[in-house]
């Protein structure tokens, strides 16, 4: 049985894309960077053990695969996670305007012998967005709970010039190397 353990109900809508049923784990891991921790360690390291500790919370299930991911939007060094509030979410949106930014998503397969990656990187470039644009953006409410304050399969779409990489993966599930990830693991 594959467990998707992540409370995020668009990497559940990506996952059910791949045609395998699923059950859902709600796991709490703290999403906190480490200091000096490059930005891709630590997306790794955060999707790593989500897959870990939804792998405990189903111990008794001795056939369970569970996959844990995790997504971040990184401008220059600088990892964007979800907006704390609107100011922040409005302050994220500023910052990527006209701006070329990385999404990085990684994915971790584990069950109880086993244990494999996969990254998907990509690069968006927002146009110059206004400060209405921004305003009426967030004031919509789909940057909250989001990574760099937007939804590339929303409203954010408008402001997207450029996609170079996964759009599942700024999503937030790459779907390719979710596919891979699952084939490894003999799960057809």
């Amino acid at each position: 049985m594959i467990y998707l353990a992540s409370k995020s109900p668009r990497r559940a809508e990506l996952l059910t894309r791949l045609g395998q049923p699923f059950g859902l784990l709600d796991i709490d891991i703290p999403e906190v960077r480490q200091p000096g921790e490059a930005p891709e360690d630590y997306v790794r390291r955060v999707a790593r053990e989500k897959a870990g500790a939804g792998l405990l919370a189903v111990q008794g299930n001795a056939s369970a695969c569970v996959l844990g991911a995790d997504t971040e939007v990184v401008l220059d060094d600088e990892v964007f996670g979800k907006p704390v509030d609107q100011a922040d979410a409005a302050a994220m949106l500023r910052r990527l305007s006209g701006r070329t930014h990385r999404v990085i998503s990684a994915v971790s397969l584990v069950d109880a012998g086993r244990e494999a990656q996969a990254v998907s990187m990509s690069e968006v470039r927002f146009a110059e967005i206004d400060a209405a644009d921004i305003d009426e953006y967030v004031a919509s409410g789909e940057p909250m709970g989001k990574a760099g304050g937007y939804a590339i399969q929303g409203g954010a779409e408008r402001f997207v010039v450029h996609l170079s990489g996964s759009y599942s993966g700024v999503m937030g599930l790459p779907l390719y190397q979710t596919m891979q990830l699952l084939r490894q693991f003999g799960v057809h």
